[in-house]
């Protein structure tokens, strides 16, 4: 069973960057789908990126494509979402989240209902 922890949440101003990370333990995450999820208030929890466990492909929801990065850091047992140019609907509480399964892939790995492990969340707010 893996632990995830979340941090790198804050205030930024439209246009800054954040560099979430998520933190695993209990297990390593070689060979766990890995998916960044955000749900702001009133709203349904949604997929931001995602890293297969089946390939390593990586894949970001389109709000997000160019502006975000998934990335992983075996050694660290930690995955990151570098967010840059970020916009005021970018403000949310950012999950991670993990499966120890194979995927088929983007639309499996953008569905919460797929994944076991979760993370308590870091809040993430865009203003000036």
């Amino acid at each position: 069973q893996v632990q995830l922890v979340e941090s790198g949440g804050g205030l930024v101003q439209p246009g800054g960057s954040l560099r979430l990370s998520c933190a695993a333990s209990g297990s390593t995450l070689d060979y766990y789908a890995i998916g960044w999820f955000r749900q702001a208030p009133g709203k349904e929890r949604e997929g931001v990126s995602c890293i297969s466990s089946s390939d390593g492909s990586t894949y970001y929801a389109d709000s997000v494509k160019g502006r975000f990065t998934i990335s992983r850091d075996n050694a660290k047992n930690t995955v990151y979402l570098q967010m840059n140019s970020l916009k005021p609907e970018d403000t949310a509480v950012y999950y991670c989240a993990a499966a120890y399964k194979e995927d088929s892939g983007r639309d499996v790995l953008f569905s919460p209902f797929w994944y076991d492990y979760w993370g308590q969340g870091t809040q993430v707010t865009v203003s000036s």
